[in-house]
């Protein structure tokens, strides 16, 4: 495309702008001046002017950070308690319990230890630890109930 009197007008500015920068020495830039002046096409001009600054440099903006309140932490809500591991283990094991008669030990001794851990650290999972403690218990008294009922019937 062929350039008007106004495009080479702006690539002589573009010039002046880095030659008073320093960005071009006193006999580059008149060579360059004199090519420009004298430029038929769009691309005579981007050949003299491609390795110089055309406008505002952009400068990175950088990525938005999340906001987040602020709140002194003394305002904010307490983070909820977590589940007791323990307690949850109590739990499974007293409710596989029908199915599998020897979980009836393991949840006694899980919820009694959960127990005791959440009174001392204030956990949540007092329940679960009660289920899994009730559900041991009663297989556990069903089983010692059948073995005695079998020792007095077969004496």
């Amino acid at each position: 495309m062929r350039a008007s009197h106004t495009d080479r007008e702006r690539a002589i500015d573009v010039l002046k702008a880095g030659f008073s920068e320093g960005r071009l020495g006193q006999e580059e830039y008149e060579q360059r001046l004199a090519r420009a002046s004298q430029a038929q096409t769009y691309a005579d001009l981007s050949v003299l002017i491609a390795d110089l600054p055309q406008g505002p440099v952009p400068v990175p903006v950088p990525a938005p950070q999340p906001t987040y309140p602020v709140v002194p932490r003394t305002f904010l809500p307490a983070p909820p308690p977590s589940t007791n591991g323990s307690a949850i283990g109590a739990l499974v094991c007293g409710i596989l319990t029908p199915m599998y008669g020897l979980t009836a030990i393991p949840a006694v001794i899980l919820g009694h230890k959960a127990k005791a851990e959440i009174r001392r650290t204030g956990e949540q999972g007092d329940g679960f630890a009660t289920a899994g403690l009730v559900l041991g218990w009663l297989a556990i008294g069903t089983v010692l109930a059948i073995i005695f009922g079998v020792i007095v019937a077969s004496s």
